[in-house]
């Protein structure tokens, strides 16, 4: 296709805008960023051309801008790709031509755009919160801002292009940071569009939801409307007002915030949609024929006056001048009508573009500088951080937050900045000692947000700590923090037993060492070996008071004591071998809080949830959880009774159970592939490993390993696995 036919919509647009001069201008800036950037393509396969052009079509036709406006959204690309070259000749020969061939004015918006290009919001975080200062004080000539809400409104346009994680981030910034600064300036109809197709990327059910209500209802409201205004048309007509009514229906994101803020559903929003009172009259007559038809609306219907808003005796700061009201029209409805002129619905459409032009000012330097001046006013009069949180629930349970860097990262709802740099990376979260959440100094249990950007802040010296369980929500972070803090211990543990060994030496102890640490353990009331050494390591048992207290057991005197502590572990022994299911009440608790650092699940006999389950004390390495059909219990219990804990799972207990499941099925093509779409994509389970060779006589036989969170589930997969074709067996290996 012919360069000037593919974009001849935006050549039309020119010629029916602007003069023939202009148009050849186009028409050439059109044939230099081809020759530069025809190779060049989008996600989609579609020339890179093809933004340039559309972001100019933008400018040209939506944000009221002119001929150098134009032709610096052509080229603009142009610029950018050349300037990451890190080539300054190459660059400098490139702008000498733009120079000389469109004039010093394109350079420098050309110039301001490609500076804004590189404030990326991954680069910094502090850039959340000023990245409006900073769009600003970058543009040394406004049309550089608005023709970077132009760019970023024809990005979100073709959104549907970009892979998933650009998407989500294109929107969050879109609807954060660019629509906001639309509005800002006024542009609502820009602020508008970008808010609605960040929505249907971020929360896509809502926005269809609401987006199908709308469409339901639209001929009811088309009806009521017609009917609405026909008495304001009559009162208009006979007053001698020239106008025209305009409905509007409110934007989805408009009514999916309302939904949101007042936790209605859509039936409960009552101002869908608006009316919009057009009046064509000279401008010394506006406020006079405004106030006029807003005293013919309240002849018919009464007004809210809390809803007042006179935006024309004082228009906002950006420019924006209407009469606002809200009337009961009937039946429980409420209708908002905007009043205003033609002059100031133009201005309420293009924003601080239209204001100028209409104040009558030329296209030169002293134009630009006042423009600036306002804009940088307009801008900074918002004491609203501009990239608050996009703080709406994900249906999923899931946010979406970022790396300083810009990198997506994906958390469950409710993760903290700990969970965040444990996601990471094990040794940073290992080392957080804090972070920053869009620039905000925080704790590492601060929860985050949809949209936040975490820098994370570390020492050296840190080491994780037991109470950050007690905050923590991924299982990377609770898994890691366990294993490490049990290294800690381990470390520490050992220190105490070479210890207590050396002692025991210079003290000519007869009796083992597992002997004199269970003797101890009774003594001190303590449940393991190993917490007995780290009191030892931390110096909280005095190693001399421990020689005379094994001085007098080992002479005799504490003979009433040993009888006592041999009478209370037979009583333990008992007691469990009456009832290895029902647990006492002193039972210890598995689950996911602190106890899990003193014990570990035994592979001897791989425990779940849900398994009838004991503790077995060990000297180094805490306590273990066996089940009690395990092959090792009935020799556990009868040579080490004193040994053995009543345990059991607490209900709210969490986390992920490695389970083998024995398979023999017939040895057929793709079975491997039915078992883990049932295991993973039906049963949304991790595999581990999985394990099937044939047998040579037309069957197979293997093992797959499945994460489960409990011993009901087991129940599900296997019968899940047997109705796969083929599958003659599955059961569940324990041991």
């Amino acid at each position: 296709m012919d360069l000037f036919e593919r974009y001849e919509k935006l050549r039309k647009a020119v010629a029916n805008q602007f003069s023939t001069t202009t148009q050849g201008l186009v028409d050439k800036a059109l044939q230099f960023a081809e020759e530069r950037m025809g190779d060049l393509v989008r996600y989609d396969g579609t020339p890179m051309l093809d933004h340039a052009v559309e972001v100019a079509h933008i400018v040209a036709t939506e944000v009221g801008l002119g001929r150098n406006s134009t032709v610096a959204s052509i080229l603009h690309d142009v610029v950018r790709i050349e300037a990451k070259k890190d080539d300054e000749e190459g660059l400098e020969a490139l702008l000498s031509t733009i120079r000389k061939e469109f004039g010093e004015e394109v350079i420098g918006i050309v110039m301001g755009l490609a500076s804004i290009s590189e404030l990326k919001l991954n680069t910094h975080s502090d850039q959340a919160s000023d990245f409006r200062d900073m769009i600003v004080s970058y543009s040394e000539d406004p049309r550089v801002i608005l023709i970077k809400l132009a760019d970023r409104l024809e990005v979100m346009r073709s959104i549907a292009m970009f892979p998933e994680e650009k998407r989500q981030k294109k929107s969050w910034e879109s609807m954060n940071l660019y629509a906001q600064i639309a509005h800002k300036l006024g542009l609502y109809n820009i602020k508008s569009e970008l808010e609605d197709l960040s929505l249907a990327q971020l929360e896509p059910a809502d926005h269809k939801h609401i987006t199908e209500k709308l469409r339901e209802g639209e001929k009811e409201r088309m009806d009521f409307i017609e009917k609405f205004i026909e008495p304001i048309r009559k009162g208009l007509d006979s007053a001698g007002i020239k106008y025209h009514i305009k409905s509007r229906t409110k934007s989805v994101y408009s009514i999916w915030n309302k939904m949101r803020k007042q936790k209605v559903p859509f039936e409960g929003v009552y101002d869908i949609f608006a009316i919009r009172i057009i009046i064509d009259c000279p401008e010394n007559l506006e406020k006079a024929q405004c106030w006029l038809a807003y005293s013919i609306v309240s002849d018919f219907y009464t007004p809210n006056t809390e809803r007042m808003r006179d935006w024309i005796s004082i228009p906002k700061s950006n420019g924006y001048e209407s009469l606002h009201t809200t009337v009961a029209a009937g039946n429980g409805k409420w209708v908002e009508i905007q009043i205003r002129t033609e002059r100031m619905d133009n201005i309420a459409e293009l924003g601080i573009a239209a204001h100028w032009r209409y104040k009558g000012v030329n296209q030169g330097a002293q134009t630009s500088e006042k423009w600036l001046q306002r804009l940088r006013e307009t801008m900074s009069e918002t004491k609203e951080d501009i990239a608050e949180r996009f703080d709406a629930k994900p249906a999923s349970g899931e946010i979406f937050v970022y790396t300083p860097n810009g990198d997506i990262r994906k958390l469950p709802e409710g993760a903290t900045v700990l969970d965040f740099a444990f996601d990471i990376h094990s040794n940073l979260g290992c080392t957080c000692s804090g972070g920053k959440v869009n620039g905000r100094a925080v704790p590492i249990r601060e929860p985050l947000h949809n949209g936040d950007i975490v820098e994370i802040l570390t020492q050296k010296n840190q080491l994780p700590k037991s109470d950050w369980l007690n905050f923590v929500v991924t299982q990377k972070a609770k898994q890691k923090i366990k294993s490490v803090i049990r290294e800690e211990q381990a470390k520490s543990a050992n220190l105490g037993r070479e210890e207590l060994e050396r002692k025991l030496k210079n003290w000519k102890i007869s009796k083992s060492i597992d002997e004199v640490v269970a003797y101890l353990c009774k003594y001190y009331k303590q449940r393991t070996g190993t917490a007995l050494y780290e009191l030892i390591a931390e110096e909280k048992i005095d190693l001399a008071v421990v020689k005379d207290i094994l001085a007098k057991w080992l002479s005799g005197e504490a003979d009433e004591e040993r009888r006592a502590a041999e009478a209370e572990a037979e009583a333990r022994r008992r007691a469990t071998a009456a009832s290895s299911v029902k647990p006492s009440s002193d039972a210890l608790i598995i689950d996911e809080s602190i106890n899990n650092i003193v014990y570990k699940l035994a592979k001897c006999c791989n425990p779940i949830k849900g398994d009838d389950i004991f503790g077995f004390v060990t000297i180094n390495t805490g306590i273990t959880i066996h089940r009690t059909d395990c092959p090792n219990a009935k020799r556990m219990r009868e040579q080490y009774p004193y040994r053995v804990m009543d345990a059991k799972w607490r209900e709210s207990a969490q986390g992920a159970f490695r389970v083998t499941i024995a398979i023999t099925a017939n040895d057929s093509a793709g079975l491997v592939n039915q078992i883990t779409e049932v295991v993973s994509r039906d049963m949304k389970l991790n595999i581990r490993s999985i394990n099937l060779n044939s047998r040579g006589d037309g069957t197979g036989i293997g093992t797959i390993s499945v994460e489960v969170p409990s011993v009901s589930v087991v129940d599900t997969l296997l019968y899940a696995i047997m109705r796969i074709k083929g599958v003659q067996r599955a059961y569940r290996v324990k041991n």
